[in-house]
């Protein structure tokens, strides 16, 4: 296995099954062909033992379906068996590319429906399942995180619920605010920071990257970001700076209060190539912004590294940036549903994080260690070292 992980010694504590549901499929067909294939070469196990019952399959996935009335009303259907099954569902409640009809039209799943159609195959598997663990890389509802007036508090009611249902572990990408998980105390939340796949993306999809304080810096787009990007920084060696938004709170635009200006505090970038680090594009409004004030502060290249791209107001924005030199590449994983135009533009680069997640899932699965996978400096600094950058 690649990376330096340790061989897994260990049996598995159930025969391993994962559900992909709509709009996850292509994503999951990956991470079961992963793990298919380091079975298979897999030696240090008796494969035939009764421990290792359904071990090498020629994949994992359980067959399923969510079918629809013409109301709209759906139920769950699970079609193998799971019966004593490790089973692990995998969901992407923003796949708005997914339709089903009602009365007559035909509507894109919303959130709420993806989330309403994992409840449905949670509640189809009984009880029967050895152990359910659902990966979600976007955390639904992830941005209603906190009360701050009389208001819900979707996210943390949504984490109960789903464990009141019998999931024991719950596994995300870079959550809004990862405290959100104190709603379960007595349950498994993996928040994963998906850092060694950005970087390995950004040096194998650029030129002449120097990764040094004299050439690079990493820059935080907000107070929020602090965390993430203090990791991209100190694993890198890179200085730091960090823009701050100034509100308007008298004023609530689209459920928020709108950004007056952004305030940059840090060490000169003129000549730098900058790397912003944040959680997510969703109108990218802010990222554009922020761009536009990093090119006037002379910067020399500028790349977005994100593990979700939204783009929920289009694209067009961002070719204007691009085109005019603002912005050079923008990196987001495919844990979320990236529109097929996306996919074409010259400034957007796709991070893989299936085998990440295919790592994951043959680990726990083995109730196997996972600390290198949620700390991955070490191979960061291998896999630049490989590449031929000397002071790593």
């Amino acid at each position: 296995m690649e990376d330096n992980f340790e061989e897994i010694i260990t049996p598995p504590v159930a025969p391993l099954g994962i559900i992909a549901m709509r709009g996850c499929e292509a994503i999951s067909k990956k991470i079961s062909d992963y793990i298919v294939a380091w079975r298979k070469d897999r030696t240090s196990h008796d494969v035939n033992s009764l421990f290792f019952t359904s071990y090498q399959r020629e994949d994992y996935l359980i067959n399923h379906s969510c079918p629809r009335f013409g109301s709209g009303e759906g139920k769950g259907c699970i079609k193998d068996t799971i019966r004593g099954y490790d089973l692990y569902i995998i969901c992407d409640p923003f796949n708005y590319g997914v339709t089903y009809q009602m009365y007559d039209m035909t509507v894109p799943m919303s959130p709420d429906d993806h989330y309403q159609d994992l409840k449905r195959i949670i509640a189809a598997t009984c009880g029967k399942a050895r152990r359910i663990t659902v990966i979600m890389p976007m955390l639904y509802e992830g941005r209603q995180h906190r009360r701050a007036s009389r208001e819900s508090l979707d996210c943390a009611l949504a984490l109960q619920e789903l464990t009141q249902m019998g999931v024991d572990n719950i596994i995300t990408f870079d959550a809004h605010d990862p405290r959100v998980q104190n709603a379960n105390p007595l349950k498994g939340f993996e928040n994963v920071q998906p850092v060694y796949q950005m970087i390995k993306a950004l040096a194998k999809n650029v030129d002449n990257l120097q990764f040094d304080p004299k050439h690079m810096m990493i820059i935080s787009p907000d107070e929020g970001a602090m965390s993430r990007c203090i990791y991209f920084s100190s694993v890198l060696g890179l200085d730091l700076g960090m823009f701050y938004k100034r509100r308007d709170y008298s004023t609530i635009v689209n459920g928020r209060n709108p950004i007056v200006a952004h305030e940059f505090l840090g060490d000169s970038v003129e000549g730098k190539d900058l790397i912003i680090v944040d959680d997510m594009i969703s109108s990218g409004d802010s990222m554009l912004e922020i761009a536009y004030k990093l090119k006037a502060m002379k910067a020399k290249r500028i790349f977005a590294c994100t593990t979700f791209g939204l783009f929920s107001d289009g694209l067009d924005k961002f070719d204007k940036a691009y085109q005019e030199g603002f912005l050079n590449r923008v990196f987001t994983t495919n844990g979320v549903y990236r529109r097929p135009e996306l996919l074409e533009r010259p400034w957007y680069v796709e991070v893989d994080i299936s085998k990440y997640l295919a790592y994951f899932i043959d680990n726990l699965n083995h109730d196997s260690s996972i600390s290198k996978l949620l700390s991955p400096s070490e191979r960061i600094h291998n896999f630049l070292h490989r590449m031929g950058y000397s002071n790593f």
